[in-house]
């Protein structure tokens, strides 16, 4: 299994030897130092925490916690079926990742604020005419009475995006100098937010 933290960049477009046009994301994968490494005995599961970002100032507790380590801003763990063969201290690269590779991305998807149904539940709203003026985005009715309060899990207006989103199956089309990987099709988030790529 391959994981690696990346920072997104832009999109663009790759031309294939048989050319094909393919849109990709470019993203800075790494270099990320190896935080810590999480065993079954001693932790209970298996998993490995990357540093990623050099880190201007941190915590007292972070500060110890990364000792003799180069300083990074953002940790993030990958839990893990076997053993690794990482250690405390380890740099992993976006030269680990090879074209042709399938992976998962994950990372917080761009904040819509609030907003109504019809963008946020893709509602078709009402009709134009004949008695509904000032109706046309309305949410509509949300049931009979008789239980009086709203059921959780009701689709109705409040805040969008800003969340946890993982797209799966995308493959890396090329790995380029510098740490860049293109990764075929949109990953979630900002440019500049930070992802975390793993391979299926």
């Amino acid at each position: 299994m391959k994981f690696i933290l990346a920072k997104k960049l832009e999109m663009s477009q790759v031309f294939l030897p048989n050319g094909t046009v393919v849109p990709v994301t470019l993203v800075q994968a790494g270099p990320c130092v190896v935080a810590q490494v999480k065993t079954e005995e001693k932790d209970g599961y298996q998993a490995v925490q990357l540093g990623f970002l050099n880190a201007k100032r941190l915590s007292k507790p972070m500060t110890g916690h990364q000792n003799e380590l180069p300083k990074s801003r953002i940790l993030q763990e990958f839990r893990l079926d076997q053993p690794t063969e990482l250690k405390r201290g380890d740099m992993v690269e976006a030269s680990t990742f090879a074209a042709g590779d399938t992976i998962e991305v994950s990372g917080t998807s761009k904040g819509k604020g609030f907003q109504g149904v019809v963008k946020r539940h893709h509602f078709h709203g009402h009709p134009s005419t004949h008695g509904h003026k000032d109706q046309l985005r309305m949410p509509g009715s949300i049931g009979a009475g008789g239980v009086q309060r709203v059921f959780k899990g009701v689709r109705m207006a409040g805040r969008m995006g800003g969340e946890t989103v993982t797209v799966k199956n995308l493959s890396v089309v090329e790995v380029r100098d510098g740490g860049v990987l293109a990764i075929k099709g949109a990953v979630p988030g900002a440019r500049n937010s930070i992802l975390s790529i793993q391979t299926i």
